[in-house]
């Protein structure tokens, strides 16, 4: 699943650890070590990191029906 790859850096210093995720997440990113100059409160050693864009979240308001057989008028 993870295609070879272990780890990875951040340009903050961080170094990061691939590890497998759950059903909804296959990955799962964890900080392996934080960077003597990172300064982001976010990376914290050994916790995971969360990926909080839109497009992952599911939908939070009602999706409309498109219609059918609707044609615009000449």
């Amino acid at each position: 699943m993870l295609k070879g790859f272990t780890h990875g850096s951040l340009a903050c210093g961080c170094r990061l650890t691939f590890r497998e995720g759950s059903e909804a997440s296959p990955v799962t990113v964890v900080i392996d070590q934080k960077g003597p100059t990172c300064a982001l409160s976010l990376h914290v050693r050994d916790l995971p990191l969360y990926d909080y864009r839109e497009a992952i979240r599911p939908p939070t308001r009602f999706l409309s029906i498109e219609e059918e057989g609707f044609e615009e008028e000449s």
